[in-house]
């Protein structure tokens, strides 16, 4: 048989007082009207079990979740890379590329294949809801700056659309 119980409450269930994070908290199961429910108690809310209780645990409340990272649209992404790619200068050619890296990456822009002129190797992709065909000059970044110019694009990209 499965039993699905609420998680943690945010508040006292005699009190009302919201839980802080690492209080402590007496939470039990008990039985009304043929249902299994959940209640939680802070130390000052807490006379003991309910009558008629199925079981009695204590935890303590959690620091609150971190912010997740923000995620970015690729579409919007898709559109900021094609205005670059329209008039890129020689600072923006490297943001360019990091951007096409990172959309292949989100399936949003496709590698079709690559050539090389005068020892110079560039990228040949396509957008995969039918953009037409980019070239993007290789700019043999190593890791480090990569990263760097990752964090760039993604502080520029949400001071702009956020």
């Amino acid at each position: 048989m499965d039993y699905h119980l609420k998680p943690l409450g945010k508040s006292c269930s005699s009190t009302g007082k919201e839980f802080v994070p690492g209080e402590t908290v007496h939470s039990v199961i008990i039985e009304q009207n043929g249902q299994l429910t959940r209640l939680d108690f802070s130390q000052d809310g807490w006379t003991g079990p309910p009558e008629g209780f199925v079981g009695e645990w204590k935890c303590q409340v959690p620091e609150p979740a971190a912010q997740g990272t923000k995620k970015i649209d690729p579409d919007a992404l898709m559109q900021y890379f094609e205005q670059l790619y329209e008039a890129p200068n020689q600072v923006q050619e490297k943001f360019l590329y990091v951007l096409a890296l990172f959309l292949v990456q989100k399936r949003r822009l496709k590698l079709d294949g690559s050539r090389e002129e005068e020892k110079t190797s560039y990228l040949q992709l396509s957008g995969t809801h039918g953009e037409g065909s980019f070239e993007i000059r290789d700019q043999n970044l190593d890791e480090s700056e990569i990263e760097q110019l990752q964090n760039q694009l993604n502080n520029q990209f949400f001071e702009e659309w956020d």
